[in-house]
């Protein structure tokens, strides 16, 4: 199976063709023209991730959201239940910039920081 993207590793954004086996093993890959745009066809082709960000409730703050983001890339198939506990997060304020919000979110290994204060 050949699955073509484009790399977003750097500005380039190269044109990237994979070759992947019955599997879903990383066979090939082509169109790259550095090193990184090689690991990130593989390590999107076999275990995607995003970071989050979203917002997340505040009771008597200034404003009603604060907005916040996962400490680190999470699993691409996980930010749906990711964003459900967020959605179900509300948090007292004061908050402030880097207060840890929600501790390792779904098992990911990742927290859900605040990117501002509250």
């Amino acid at each position: 199976m050949i699955r073509e993207m484009i790399c977003v590793s750097c500005p380039i954004g190269c044109a990237l063709r994979v070759e992947l086996d019955d599997s879903g093993k990383v066979l090939s890959v082509s169109g790259n023209t550095r090193k990184r745009g090689e690991k990130y066809a593989i390590d999107e082709c076999t275990n995607p991730v995003r970071m989050l960000t979203s917002t997340v409730k505040v009771n008597g703050g200034s404003l009603p959201v604060v907005p916040v983001k996962t400490s680190k890339p999470i699993p691409k198939g996980k930010m749906f239940e990711c964003m459900a506990a967020i959605n179900n997060e509300v948090v007292d304020a004061p908050i402030k910039l880097g207060d840890v919000l929600i501790s390792n979110v779904c098992d990911t290994g990742a927290d859900i920081v605040a990117t501002n204060e509250v």
